[in-house]
C-alpha cells in the first residue's frame, strides 16, 4: 500500500496509509463515542452505572422501545458533543435524484414512463402480493424464453461458477434468476404497505442477527453493511429502518428522475437515507464518522482499477473504497442478505459474516484481506440458493491484464 492521499476508484477520496500508520483526525473528523446510558427515562443512575447499559429486554416491544428512547438520547448528546467541539453537528443531505445528463433527456417520454409506472403500481394493488409474484414469475419465464442475450450470460455466468451442476440445473437456475429480478419490482412497490412495526414479523425473519443489533443500538462506532445481488437486496435496509436503526445506502439514481424520486421514496419512508453515489465521499465519511451506518451493494464491477480478488472461481474487479474505509474508521464490516422464503412476500434477513478491525490489523495485506474476504461472505450466500442471484448482472465484465473476456462478459 502507498501512503498518501488518492482517488480510488469507487468514487470515494480519502487518505490511504501505509500498514502501520495511524491517521490523523482533527476534532471535527474524529469518531464521537456515545455513551447515554441506556435506562428510561425517570431511572437515575450513578456514575459508575452511567458507562453501563442494560442489555435485558422479556419481548420485541421492550426491545423496540429501548430503540426509540436510545435514538432520542443519542441524538441530545451527539449535539453535545459537537458544540463541546465548536462546531455544527453535520446535516447529511440526500442529492436531488437525477445525477448530471451525458444526454439530455426528453421530459416528456420520462413523464410518461413514470405515469406507467404508477398506473401499473395501482393495478397491482387490486390484487394480493402473493398473485402478483406468481404473475411475476411468469413474466420473468417468457423474459427468459425470448431475452436470448441476457438468458445466454446469466448461463454463461452459471457454467463458470458451477462446472459440476447439470445443465438441466443451470437453465432453472437461470430462469428463477430472471424471474426473481421482475419479482423483486413488485416487492419494492408492496414493502411499504406490508412491512411496519406491527407487522414486520409476519413477512421478516431474522437469523443471526443479535451481534449486529447490539452493535448498532450501542452506537459508539460505525458500521459498513454490505451486501449483494441477491434476493431482495432493497429491503435489508428497509426492514432496520423499520426496527429504529435507520441506516443510509449509496445507490446511483435511476436515469429518469421522476422514477428515481419515486423508488427512492419508497425505500426512504421508515428513515433509511439515500445518497446518490457520486459526490458521496463528505457524507459517508461523516455518517462513519459519528458512528452511523453506511450500506453498499459490494458485488459490482469495478474496472481496470478495481482490486481483484476470487468470486466463484475466477478473478474479479471489487471496489476498494468499502476496504478502504472501514479501515480509516476503524469500523466492523457486515456482510449481509435478505433472502426470500418459498417464493412468497416473506424473507430471512441474516448475517452471513463480520469481519472486526482486530481481524484485519495483522494481516499483511489488510485492504486485499477485507475485499477477499467479504466478497467470499456473498459467495457464500449466493451458494445456498444460487437460484436468487442476478446472474444476468455483468460481475466479470473487467478482466486482469493479459486474460480475455468471454463471449457472455
Amino acid at each position: 500500500m502507498i501512503a498518501g492521499s488518492a482517488k480510488n476508484d469507487g468514487g470515494l477520496s480519502y487518505p490511504r496509509w501505509g500498514v502501520g500508520q495511524t491517521p490523523k483526525r482533527t476534532h471535527a473528523e474524529a469518531p464521537i463515542l456515545q455513551t447515554t446510558t441506556f435506562q428510561p427515562p425517570s431511572t437515575e443512575t450513578s456514575g459508575a452505572q452511567a458507562n453501563q447499559r442494560t442489555w435485558v429486554f422479556e419481548s420485541w416491544h421492550g426491545f423496540i422501545r429501548a430503540v426509540q428512547f436510545h435514538r432520542t438520547t443519542t441524538a441530545r448528546d451527539t449535539l453535545g458533543k459537537h458544540a463541546a467541539f465548536g462546531v455544527r453537528p453535520p446535516v447529511p443531505t440526500i442529492p436531488a435524484a437525477v445525477a448530471k445528463e451525458k444526454k439530455p433527456r426528453n421530459d416528456l417520454v420520462d413523464r410518461l414512463q413514470y405515469l406507467a409506472l404508477r398506473l401499473v403500481a395501482a393495478a397491482l394493488h387490486c390484487f394480493p402480493v402473493d398473485t402478483n409474484l406468481r404473475t411475476a414469475r411468469l413474466i420473468g419465464s417468457i423474459m427468459y424464453a425470448v431475452d436470448k442475450k441476457h438468458r445466454d450470460r446469466a448461463l454463461g455466468n452459471l457454467r463458470r461458477s458451477f462446472p459440476d451442476m447439470p445443465e438441466a440445473r443451470r437453465e432453472a437456475m437461470a430462469r428463477r434468476s430472471m424471474q426473481q429480478l421482475v419479482m423483486l419490482g413488485v416487492e419494492v412497490l408492496f414493502t411499504t404497505r406490508l412491512i411496519r412495526l406491527d407487522t414486520w414479523r409476519k413477512y421478516v425473519e431474522l437469523s443471526n442477527f443479535h451481534d449486529v443489533l447490539r452493535l448498532m443500538v450501542r452506537g459508539d462506532r460505525g458500521l459498513i453493511m454490505l451486501t449483494g445481488h441477491y434476493g431482495n437486496w432493497e429491503v435489508l435496509g428497509y426492514v432496520l429502518a423499520t426496527l429504529g436503526f435507520p441506516t443510509t445506502s449509496i445507490a446511483r439514481p435511476l436515469d429518469n428522475p421522476y422514477v428515481s424520486e419515486f423508488v427512492f421514496g419508497v425505500r426512504e419512508k421508515t428513515g433509511q437515507k439515500i445518497i446518490a453515489k457520486k459526490g458521496a465521499t463528505t457524507e459517508v465519511t461523516e455518517l462513519l464518522g459519528q458512528g452511523g451506518t453506511v450500506g453498499f451493494i459490494a458485488d459490482q464491477n469495478a474496472g481496470s482499477k478495481g482490486l481483484f480478488v476470487d468470486f466463484f472461481g475466477r478473478k474479479a474487479s471489487t471496489y476498494k473504497s468499502i476496504g478502504l474505509l472501514a479501515m480509516e474508521y476503524e469500523v466492523p464490516v457486515v456482510v449481509g442478505y435478505a433472502r426470500r422464503l418459498s417464493d412468497r412476500f416473506r424473507f430471512q434477513v441474516g448475517v452471513q459474516d463480520v469481519i472486526y478491525p482486530e481481524d484485519w490489523k495483522s494481516q499483511d495485506d489488510p485492504l486485499r484481506y477485507i475485499t477477499q474476504r467479504y466478497t467470499k461472505g456473498i459467495e457464500d450466500f449466493v451458494r445456498d440458493d444460487p437460484g436468487q442471484y442476478l446472474w444476468v448482472h455483468r460481475r466479470w465484465k473487467s478482466r486482469p491484464k493479459g486474460e480475455t473476456p468471454e463471449a457472455f462478459d
